[in-house]
């Protein structure tokens, strides 16, 4: 049996902060199994959340350097997690996603920062990150890459669903996994919320007293993205540029807008599971189970809308799940990187094959 003893590090496109996952991973007759240890969430200061949606449009020398410093900031984190929780001589590597500030796979490029040379030089430990380059340099959309964990660490679900900032699926076919972005999420429901002074739309009570409006409803569906084939993918920028300024054509209300927006990422999940059993020629049956995780999974009013979109049984985990499911399939593509085992797949992303993703820093 193997064992590996990994620190999975998740920066989301919400700026919720770093999620930090101590996990145990093992193999037994050909199988993966894992264990989440110790977990915790450093949450982002406002001025790394106001640098952070700076970047996009910054100098390159600004951007370069809030890599080298977002980096040693991972570094310490990590190094103050290990601390806190007693395991020194306990972990075998650390393994990060880092933060997304551009995404562009048709233009042959993604960038995420936070140096991992520093992350290394400050834990002292081996840091295994940038999964999506391979991919991309191979055709592919470089992301969804979480559905590898999917496929073997979350095999009894059809499907898994991550609501974060942005909504992406994954689905298990007969002999392979597909899966893309949906659409955004959290990115537009927190800046509605954030417009009442709120940090978020607690459990979707503010949604809930608002009215559909049919006609922002209808444009929001009508975006382009919402029509394209998969693979496909959705850079930071779909929300900014995309979502937002339509909301802001229309004169309603917070409620209205926030209720409206719900409806289309349930009507936005429900079809592309559709979308899913036509192209690969599935019939669903009622049975089928869906994993929710991400924050949005604890929006109950979000959840009972795309239950009311779809007849798959969805199934939100317990709380330590639904936050670092992705800080944990990040520690297991680093074990299967050390591994030198395929950790990114094709048939997500459309890239020309199967790829081992991750570069390697030692301390």
């Amino acid at each position: 049996m193997d064992s590996y003893r990994v620190i999975g590090l998740m920066s989301g496109s919400s700026l919720d902060g770093l999620d930090i996952a101590y996990c145990q991973f093992q193999l037994n007759a050909g199988k993966w199994s894992f264990e989440i240890l110790k977990t915790d969430v450093v949450e982002f200061s406002v001025e790394w959340i106001e640098e952070l949606k700076r970047l996009p449009v910054a100098s390159a020398k600004t951007l370069w350097q809030a890599h080298a410093n977002l980096g040693n900031y991972f570094g310490e984190c990590v190094s103050e997690f290990i601390e806190k929780h007693s395991l020194q001589n306990k972990v075998d590597f650390v393994a990060s996603h880092g933060h997304t500030i551009f995404h562009f796979p048709d233009k042959k490029f993604t960038t995420q920062i936070g140096d991992c040379a520093a992350i290394a030089a400050q834990a002292k430990l081996p840091v295994v990150c940038d999964f999506r380059s391979a991919d991309i340099a191979n055709g592919g959309q470089g992301t969804p890459i979480v559905p590898i964990g999917d496929k073997f660490l979350f095999a009894d679900y059809r499907f898994c669903l991550n609501i974060g900032g942005i909504a992406n699926i994954s689905s298990k076919t007969e002999n392979q996994i597909v899966a893309f972005d949906v659409c955004g999420a959290n990115q537009v429901l927190n800046s509605l919320a954030d417009s009442l002074g709120k940090e978020y739309d607690d459990d979707g009570r503010i949604a809930a007293k608002g009215n559909v409006n049919e006609e922002l409803l209808q444009k929001l569906n009508a975006l382009e993205y919402c029509s394209l084939p998969y693979p496909k993918s959705l850079d930071n920028s779909f929300s900014r540029e995309m979502v937002l300024p339509l909301l802001k054509e229309f004169q309603i209300s917070t409620e209205d807008k926030l209720r409206t927006v719900v409806e289309h990422i349930a009507v936005q999940i429900s079809k592309h599971i559709q979308l899913i059993g036509e192209k690969e020629k599935l019939n669903f049956i009622a049975n089928e189970k869906m994993l929710v995780t991400g924050g949005g999974a604890f929006n109950k009013f979000l959840i009972e809308c795309i239950k009311a979109q779809t007849n798959i049984l969805i199934e939100v985990p317990n709380d330590e799940l639904v936050k670092f499911k992705e800080a944990v399939v990040i520690a297991f593509m680093g074990v299967l990187r050390m591994r030198n085992e395929i950790n990114v797949l094709r048939t997500v992303t459309g890239a020309s094959k199967d790829t081992i993703g991750g570069a390697v820093y030692l301390p």
